[in-house]
């Protein structure tokens, strides 16, 4: 059993779905590609925890024209609009396209259950190319992972996987399933392979570290989260991630300060709240932790 600390100081991995899931929003995943990897490069700083807007140019798509484009469009400030516009369109024969754009409209109303259910049958049933079934998949696991349900996140990633086995977002993807199951030896599995194929993930190292956290190795773990911090020196969630690393060493100076510095940078994200709460258990005492 860990130590009480352990249970009261807050980790990464659920700062990382809060951080994704934060305000019901919701995340459109794309697999990684040489030409998407040209074309757009890596984020960084405090706008790289925001959730990403639907459907960046680059996502592969499961269908074309202007039905699908007036949807997906419309989910950003109508998605009750947008899911009976996609129910009508589906009644006229509008296929995958309007399928996909009525889970994503559920999502976005706070039916994630609903959409995971629908997005996972999208991708088994869809006739486009592995990358975009794989992006599907993707956002069914994401879809899980905000209906409470790891399980079925993990199970989802897997399949996506299965399309693109050597995509490094797809497998933080199901190492966060993992971690938030408990499972951070096969986490840490999935993200050993996803630095590997990409060094400069920022995301996968701090995800990396919490397992290793998790796994008691501390040292390997403060290794991780520098080379984080020197990929992207402004990540929240990599500084609420070196300061527990800090407070469990007995730095307790340092974790403050971490954690005071991940909530100047984004004081609205999900690892700033979680700063905030460590900061409290932190001022609380030995007796209240």
């Amino acid at each position: 059993m860990r130590a009480p600390l352990r249970h009261a100081m807050l980790g990464v991995f659920a700062a990382a779905m809060l951080t994704a899931l934060a305000g019901g929003a919701f995340l459109l995943h794309a697999p990684a590609s040489p030409e998407a990897a040209k074309a757009a490069p890596p984020a960084s700083g405090p706008a790289a925890t925001e959730a990403v807007p639907p459907l960046p140019p680059e996502a592969p798509r499961l269908a074309d024209g202007p039905d699908y484009e007036a949807c997906l469009a419309q989910l950003r400030q109508d998605p009750e609009g947008a899911a009976q516009r996609a129910m009508q369109w589906e009644e006229r024969g509008g296929g995958d396209g309007a399928r996909h754009c009525l889970a994503l409209a559920l999502l976005a109303l706070g039916e994630p259950d609903r959409a995971a259910g629908r997005l996972e049958r999208l991708a088994a049933g869809a006739s486009g190319s592995n990358a975009a079934r794989a992006s599907i998949y993707a956002q069914a696991s994401q879809a899980w992972m905000m209906a409470g349900d790891p399980g079925h996140a993990y199970g989802a990633a897997t399949l996506a996987l299965t399309l693109m086995p050597d995509d490094p977002a797809l497998l933080v993807d199901r190492a966060l399933a993992a971690g938030a199951q408990g499972r951070y030896a096969e986490a840490l599995e999935d993200l050993n392979r996803a630095v590997s194929l990409d060094r400069g993930r920022a995301e996968a190292w701090v995800f990396r570290a919490a397992a290793l956290r998790h796994l008691d190795r501390t040292d390997a773990a403060m290794q991780d989260i520098e080379t984080a911090l020197r990929l992207v020196p402004q990540n929240p969630e990599a500084l609420l991630e070196r300061g527990i690393l800090r407070q469990l060493k007995g730095d307790a100076a340092g974790a403050r300060g971490d954690w005071q510095r991940a909530i100047a940078l984004a004081p609205d994200s999900a690892a700033a709240d979680l700063a905030r709460q460590n900061l409290a258990l932190n001022e609380a005492g030995p007796r209240r932790r």
